[in-house]
């Protein structure tokens, strides 16, 4: 049931109350729907209003300038922690439908860098840190992007209730534009938070996957949901399902919180040449007491630190996996 404006205010400054919004939130607060508003803000389970208003103005410059039709859009705020208060995996991620009047927040995971001889631009566990756009950093990318085509790909087999069974893995792929514009040679894109970590081979002919000499990899599925990614955006497997089956052939906007000049802006705030406060920039408070300063990696910065790494790196020979035992 559709809750009017006016009895929706008592309920509206209860729980701005309970989680604090940024004083340039007001106008933000203004233009959104009633039923929405109740979802805004920073606690657990909401979205903060600076998400908000880039993922629904990105959405409505979409839909004029590229025929999106979609009723949802997609939003994400990686300033937020892998885990909720409760130990939880963390909700970072959103599925806003505002025809229906509905609003979904899940977790989703983010980029989890690398530690290389020359720079160490790795993220923790539970918050990121570092942001990137450049190919081959394993970084989130926050910024403005389109849903795609999906592809599925075959994984190998893994056990489960003495069966061997095909893991199949559907990535949805990622269009960007501006900062996020080389989102398709980095590979971008979502998909369930799920690997099959490869153990061995084993002789099945009969398989639609079998290699030229009738085998297929076998190995262990592994679910890391809510936690670090190779700068991909993943979910649990039942979101990432309900995900995939709502931008199928319907495709629809992806915002994600922070861009570069978001990183610039709190970095400056918290060496004490900008304001934090209620009118600064946003970010998730948790995590900025844990990463102390986020940072932004330019191309032309990580560029050259990947490429000498690459170079560096010895000639292996082809994976040979080991027969079943």
């Amino acid at each position: 049931m559709r809750i009017s404006a006016l009895l929706f205010q008592p309920l509206l400054m209860a729980m701005v109350a309970m989680s604090p919004l940024p004083a340039q939130a007001t106008a933000v607060m203004e233009d959104i729907p009633p039923w929405l508003q109740q979802h805004v803000g920073t606690g657990e389970g909401q979205i903060a209003p600076v998400v908000l208003q880039r993922a629904r103005e990105h959405y409505t410059d979409q839909i004029r300038e590229a025929g999106i039709t979609n009723p949802c859009y997609l939003a994400m705020d990686a300033t937020r922690p892998s885990s909720s208060p409760d130990g939880q995996p963390g909700q970072r991620f959103y599925i806003i439908c505002e025809e229906d009047e509905t609003f979904r927040a899940v977790s989703s995971g983010y980029g989890s860098g690398r530690d290389l001889p020359l720079a160490n631009f790795r993220n923790g566990r539970e918050c990121a840190r570092h942001f990137s756009n450049t190919e081959g950093s394993n970084l989130t990318m926050g910024g403005a992007y389109l849903t795609a085509e999906t592809r599925t790909s075959f994984k190998g087999y893994f056990s489960e209730a003495d069966e061997r069974l095909p893991f199949e893995r559907t990535f949805l792929l990622f269009d960007g534009m501006g900062e996020t514009d080389n989102a398709r040679e980095r590979e971008i894109g979502g998909h369930v938070a799920m690997f099959l970590r490869w153990q061995c081979r084993y002789s099945a002919p009969e398989s639609p996957f079998a290699d030229a000499e009738g085998y297929v990899p076998f190995g262990q599925l592994i679910n890391y949901d809510g936690g670090r990614s190779n700068g991909c955006t993943t979910w649990s497997e039942d979101v990432a399902e309900e995900i995939i089956a709502l931008v199928e052939g319907d495709p629809t906007t992806l915002y994600i919180y922070p861009e570069s000049g978001d990183i610039a802006a709190v970095a400056e705030a918290v060496s004490g040449q900008g304001n934090l406060a209620e009118d600064g920039p946003y970010w998730n408070a948790t995590c900025l007491e844990q990463i102390e300063t986020p940072v932004f990696w330019s191309r032309d910065t990580l560029r050259p630190i990947i490429d000498q790494w690459r170079d560096s790196l010895p000639e292996q020979p082809p994976l040979e996996l080991p027969i079943c035992r």
